[in-house]
């Protein structure tokens, strides 16, 4: 069995961090790829399902993919929706979700296994109820991810459902200690890159366990315990080196 590449597609929620954005993908490639596993971040910011493609990035992540494949097992995770439902976007639901059926389909093309992925929650709570919730304002892109992924008989994890749970679990003073900045309720610092790319790693091994079996995605312990069982874990980061690919 060749080792998995990752390669990253998705908005500024997947996207390395930096002053405009940062999702949980660093912390996914940095913290949970082992044993030769590797992978690129392909996620930026202000991307769409239309955009990622018309602006040549899914191109790259096909082209890498097609390059990778006598070295490694390529793996795409594809996640989108925050910026598709905007109305400036003028995209769609059934546009939405006919977009990720076709990126499913020339991924496979690539020879790479498609995972589609429920749009990471934004840390936005109701309080009028006196239970503070997170505000479901991504369920219909939610929906239609998990539609797409039926429709082509994709792989799907509910990123969207996890980090919901997780996140109404530990309350707002500790989700916002997450944000990017104090008032960015919907990108990562890279504490938050680290919890929520554990969390994300922990979702594709419950459909690719062989993934684990070899010894290729590995969870801290201490953070799946913690965010299963609802308590709130902030990492100290010592610097984690990605792991390199070669190809």
């Amino acid at each position: 069995m060749k080792p998995p590449i990752f390669l990253l597609a998705g908005d500024s929620t997947t996207a390395t961090q930096s002053s405009g954005g940062g999702g949980w993908g660093d912390g996914f490639l940095n913290t949970t790829l082992f044993n030769g596993a590797c992978g690129s971040n392909y996620g930026h910011d202000g991307a769409t399902t239309v955009g990622f493609r018309a602006g040549g990035d899914w191109d790259n992540v096909l082209g890498r993919a097609r390059n990778s494949s006598s070295h490694y097992d390529p793996y795409i995770t594809i996640q989108f929706g925050h910026n598709d439902q905007k109305a400036g976007a003028n995209i769609s639901i059934e546009e939405y979700t006919s977009n990720l059926e076709q990126f499913v389909h020339e991924a496979r093309e690539a020879g790479a296994t498609p995972i589609l992925v429920t749009p990471l929650s934004r840390r936005n709570y109701d309080n009028s109820s006196g239970m503070p919730s997170i505000i479901q304002d991504l369920a219909n892109q939610t929906v239609a991810t998990i539609q797409a992924a039926e429709n082509s008989g994709c792989s799907w994890v509910n990123l969207n459902a996890a980090s919901t749970e997780y996140l109404n679990r530990i309350g707002e003073t500790d989700a916002f200690t997450y944000n990017l900045i104090p008032t960015d309720h919907t990108h990562l610092n890279s504490e938050g890159s680290i919890v929520f790319g554990n969390l994300i790693a922990d979702l594709i091994l419950g459909d690719f366990v062989e993934l684990g079996y070899q010894g290729y995605v590995q969870v801290s312990a201490t953070v799946t315990a913690d965010v299963l069982s609802g308590k709130y874990y902030y990492p100290q980061i010592d610097d984690p080196n990605m792991p390199q690919c070669k190809y």
